[in-house]
């Protein structure tokens, strides 16, 4: 009676295990980002000896889109500065961060920082006319 029994639980413990992985779900989820409004009208500062100008752009925070302000950056001897750019593509739009391009070989040349930018005397972050409060945190100066 009890290999009997032992034998009839084996087989319903056998029978579950080959239904089981049959009752599995698969979850997708996509995020589509919409178009950013257009670019803001800003005024071009006049030019400023051994500093370039990176425009403002609407940025993705997650949520909505919201204007970056253009600000000064340290120029970086052989290296180009490219804006960001919205593209639409074939998974929606999306943000091509932009940056500086190029550069000496690894190895050669001074070693800079993305995002050296005009920070006044006395350096660290929030300080001087290029970065308004509280900017700092958010890594935008």
């Amino acid at each position: 009676m009890i290999k009997k029994t032992i034998f009839a639980a084996l087989i319903a413990v056998t029978a579950c295990a080959a239904v089981l992985p049959l009752a599995q779900a698969q979850v997708s989820v996509n995020i589509n980002i919409g178009a950013p409004p257009p670019p803001r009208a800003e005024p071009l500062p006049p030019p400023r000896h051994g500093y370039v100008w990176a425009p403002g752009f609407w940025d993705w925070d997650g949520h909505r889109h919201v204007w970056r302000e253009g600000h000064w950056l340290r120029e970086r001897p052989g290296y180009v500065y490219a804006a960001p750019v919205w593209h639409q593509g074939p998974r929606g739009w999306e943000l091509q961060r932009g940056g500086w391009r190029g550069g000496p070989p690894p190895g050669r040349g001074p070693r800079h920082h993305d995002r050296d930018d005009d920070r006044g005397p006395g350096g660290g972050p929030g300080h001087g006319p290029g970065c308004p409060p509280g900017h700092a945190r958010k890594g935008e100066c």
